[in-house]
């Protein structure tokens, strides 16, 4: 197991951490991002832990490698992941990942192209901080799909923004940061009965993520939401591929037009604004929000740290 030093990038956007990885990590085979994620599952699952779990991050942390793209018609590839595992696309972490670019002086005429393990991703920071992201074709897949539990009877969409969503439009809580506690219980019980019924994506995909929606506390937004994420943190921004997923839903449902300006406020009460396109039939969500650098750190791995590789449950 590699003990080399791994140096990062911390960010938060609209409250939701991401560290990227920017130098020590050993290389990864695969002719694809794809493959060099399984690659990374494989035999490098140790360092996911030891960089985003605690004792050096915690549940809420997300981590972006950054490495070399495999496509021709992208600049950088990146993969995802938290304490939980691997995510296909994430949209605050890329919002960070420009950040950071940004940061690091690799930013030219501020836009990029990200290849992620879902498709490639165009995304543009502007002189004043904000960053636009042309997302992956999102869709809903199911509508209506209840599910009952300790909770209480729950009515919602399944849908794709870049990761997996059940979508709960209508819901009797406060979706307030002091009652995160209760709020995780309830979309955890809800995102198990999803399991137990077999609720799955087209290709038995796991509907990983649980979306709560209330109305928002600040004017300017249209929606506030809590958003269950894999393992066992929520989101603290609005969710960049819950935000596409719900676009996708509600374009689908007629309750959007394409080009139409649409606010999400998170819990914390930050915003991602957001705004969909049909292209060749699919639904291509843009999503724009901003980031900010909050710290430069080097990761040591001590061999006789019993904890280097994390704290498990």
């Amino acid at each position: 197991m590699s003990l080399a030093p791994i140096r990062v990038i911390d960010s938060h956007t609209g409250g939701e951490p991401t560290r990227v990885v920017i130098g020590g990590f050993p290389a990864l085979a695969g002719a694809t991002v794809a493959d060099r994620r399984d690659n990374f599952a494989r035999e490098f699952d140790h360092l996911r832990t030891g960089i985003v779990r605690e004792p050096r991050g915690s549940d809420v942390w997300v981590g972006a490698l950054l490495g070399e793209p495999s496509q021709p018609s992208a600049d950088v590839s990146v993969i995802f992941f938290n304490d939980a595992g691997y995510l296909g696309m994430c949209g605050h972490g890329t919002i960070g990942l420009l950040e950071t670019l940004h940061h690091l002086g690799r930013l030219p005429g501020g836009q990029v192209a990200l290849e992620t393990p879902v498709g490639t991703v165009k995304a543009h920071r502007d002189a004043t901080g904000l960053v636009t992201i042309e997302n992956v074709a999102s869709y809903l897949h199911q509508r209506d799909v209840t599910v009952t539990t300790s909770a209480g009877t729950f009515t919602g969409d399944v849908a794709y923004g870049g990761n997996w969503f059940f979508l709960v439009y209508d819901q009797p809580y406060a979706l307030v940061v002091r009652d995160q506690e209760h709020l995780m219980a309830v979309t955890k019980a809800i995102r198990a009965q999803l399991a137990a019924q077999g609720v799955t994506g087209p290709h038995g995909e796991m509907i990983d993520h649980v979306e709560l929606f209330s109305e928002p506390q600040n004017t300017e937004a249209h929606s506030r939401n809590f958003v269950l994420c894999p393992g066992n943190a929520y989101d603290r921004s609005p969710c960049g591929t819950g935000t596409s997923a719900k676009l996708a839903a509600l374009y689908s449902r007629g309750k959007l037009s394409e080009g139409e300006r649409y606010v999400q406020e998170s819990i914390t009460g930050s915003q991602f604004e957001g705004s969909v396109r049909i292209v060749d039939g699919q639904i291509i969500p843009t999503i724009r929000g901003r980031a900010f650098i909050t710290a430069e750190s080097t990761l040591f791995f001590n061999p006789e740290d019993p904890l280097r590789w994390g704290i498990f449950e």
